[in-house]
């Protein structure tokens, strides 16, 4: 039995240059929080520009972006595949503005790209998450097919799924978008999900049958992917702007924060993120990899006292590296060669007493037996 969109999905037909499209629209109030995060982000994105390497970004008022997700034909890309519903968001005052575009079918894709370049017009950013290599590229695609202009050719974009990568792959198993609105946000979906592997066989399936019905689950996946991105926006652009703040809490996500913002050149925020990190109970592995970098920073700071402290504190620990590292001070910054000495034969019987790798044990002992053969020859000139 023939169900149409409309019955199914609360919506309307808008006209465009192109024919009429199905089009469902919903506002998202000020008060309206996902899961435990508003959508709206009061803070500037200037480390996400930064990150992003996009000055503009940081210049966008926030009523400029557009928060993009695509439900396509299938996965694989390519001119065979189409984005048969796409939803897009953005803030008009303080409320969230989402309207899904849906073609009943394919002849409808010119209607649907003309409404979304309607939409889009007010914009100069776009949101996404792993847009730059699929949904972006897509509707590139689909657009040109059509001779129409592309909506979003000169607009900044902010992928969120590289940066959620460098944010959290060290603490949890995935970085996909439902799974970080789960674990990050605090925002289970509800009964009416459904898996993003089934979507395109549910509307082969509407296509050959007519029956709109088993879409609704699809508009509201669609629906929510584009809020969680709004309100992941936000809530990682208040963790880069203030990351002391209290809103990190655990210590993997400190120090992942650290080394972003050390490869930002930002060392001082970078310095403070890793001591926080290193008080917070990491197990011995990542405790020891974050000392061995923030002793390095400090280095590169050129805060020797730090760097020297650190070494000390993980050479009492075991560390191969910081004894390494205690025996190049003393010999280069002290002259101390006797001391530089001791550090390295230290680091030998270390190597020789810890069931490590049979390269990393030969790498070890040709440095340090080199290192001692010179500081022996220093020592008795």
């Amino acid at each position: 039995m023939d169900a149409p969109v409309q019955s199914v999905v609360e919506g309307r037909f808008i006209s465009t240059r192109r024919g009429e499209v199905f089009v469902s629209e919903h506002t998202f109030p000020p008060a309206y929080r996902h899961g435990l995060t508003p959508l709206r982000t009061s803070v500037p994105l200037l480390t996400m520009g930064q990150w992003a390497h996009d000055t503009q970004l940081a210049e966008l008022p926030i009523e400029t972006l557009a928060f993009l997700d695509t439900e396509t034909s299938g996965l694989s890309g390519g001119t065979g595949t189409y984005a048969f519903l796409v939803g897009v968001g953005r803030f008009i005052g303080d409320s969230f503005h989402l309207t899904q575009f849906f073609m009943r079918d394919p002849s409808e894709e010119p209607a649907l790209l003309e409404g979304l370049m309607d939409f889009l017009a007010p914009c100069s950013g776009l949101v996404t998450f792993n847009g730059k290599a699929f949904d972006a590229p897509l509707l590139v695609t689909r657009y040109l097919l059509h001779s129409i202009p592309v909506p979003f050719k000169e607009f900044s974009h902010l992928d969120l799924l590289p940066l959620a990568r460098r944010l959290w792959r060290d603490r949890l198993p995935s970085r996909a978008l439902k799974y970080l609105e789960e674990n990050i946000l605090i925002a289970p979906r509800s009964i009416q999900e459904v898996p993003g592997y089934e979507i395109p066989y549910l509307y082969f399936d509407y296509l050959r049958t007519g029956n709109a019905s088993p879409l609704k689950g699809v508009f509201y996946h669609n629906a929510m992917d584009v809020v969680a991105l709004a309100a992941l926006m936000n809530h990682i652009a208040a963790v880069l702007h203030e990351p002391l703040n209290g809103k990190v809490e655990h210590g993997l996500d400190f120090i992942a924060l650290a080394k972003l913002f050390e490869d930002l050149n930002r060392w001082e925020e970078a310095a403070r993120l890793y001591e926080r990190g290193l008080e917070s109970g990491l197990n011995e592995t990542d405790f020891g990899s974050a000392l061995q970098r923030l002793s390095s920073l400090q280095r590169r700071r050129g805060d020797i006292e730090s760097a020297v402290i650190l070494w000390k504190d993980a050479a009492a620990k075991g560390y191969i590296y910081a004894h390494v590292e205690l025996a190049k001070y003393y010999e280069h910054h002290q002259r101390d060669y006797s001391e530089a000495l001791k550090w390295t034969e230290r680091a030998e019987q270390l190597v020789s007493l810890q069931d490590i790798p049979r390269f990393e044990y030969r790498h070890w002992m040709e440095e340090l037996e080199h290192r001692r053969i010179r500081l022996e020859e220093k020592g008795n000139k």
